[in-house]
């Protein structure tokens, strides 16, 4: 799959995921050093918004929207995951006074699963998936132009459809 930044192209490498997909598995480090797997959100829906770079203008107001609109729905676990370290997610997170679950995929484990790596820019494509309860994707996008946001709406009545 190919998506763009500004017009010019990139590959993504892998296979992408599609919803009606098992979830693949991952295991990527939180904020606090601790290992995260999808497993550990095993019986709640699950909204993964994926960030190319926290310390971009496009990136920190996705981050901000989903904190505001999605962290407070009964029954949804919000999730953000980018390539950045753990430091660039910490300092992004204290600089902006919010508290979430952010995850980095240094190791692109989360990024090799569902096919979201650019090794040609070294990030992940922006997305945003809706897991279900049972482990199944039930909303995904993955925006085709890296500098436009997510279709926040959509993202959010999905989540709270699947609960």
């Amino acid at each position: 799959m190919q998506i763009t930044r500004k017009g010019t192209p990139y590959q993504l490498e892998g296979i992408q995921t599609t919803v009606g997909d098992k979830a693949p598995d991952f295991s990527v480090k939180n904020l606090e050093g601790g290992m995260v797997q999808l497993q550990d959100f095993a019986g709640k829906v699950i909204l993964i918004s994926v960030i190319p770079d926290i310390d971009t203008r496009v990136c920190a107001q996705q981050t901000r929207a989903f904190n505001e609109k999605a962290s407070n729905i009964d029954g949804v676990q919000l999730v953000t995951i980018s390539n950045n370290t753990q430091e660039q997610q910490s300092n992004w997170c204290a600089g902006e006074g919010i508290s979430m679950e952010m995850l980095h995929d240094t190791n692109l484990v989360f990024a090799d699963a569902y096919g979201l790596y650019m090794p040609e820019l070294e990030k992940l494509a922006r997305s945003v998936f809706v897991i279900d309860a049972n482990g199944v994707i039930v909303y995904q996008e993955i925006v085709s132009e890296m500098v436009d946001e997510p279709a926040y709406e959509a993202v959010i009545e999905a989540a709270k459809a699947a609960r």
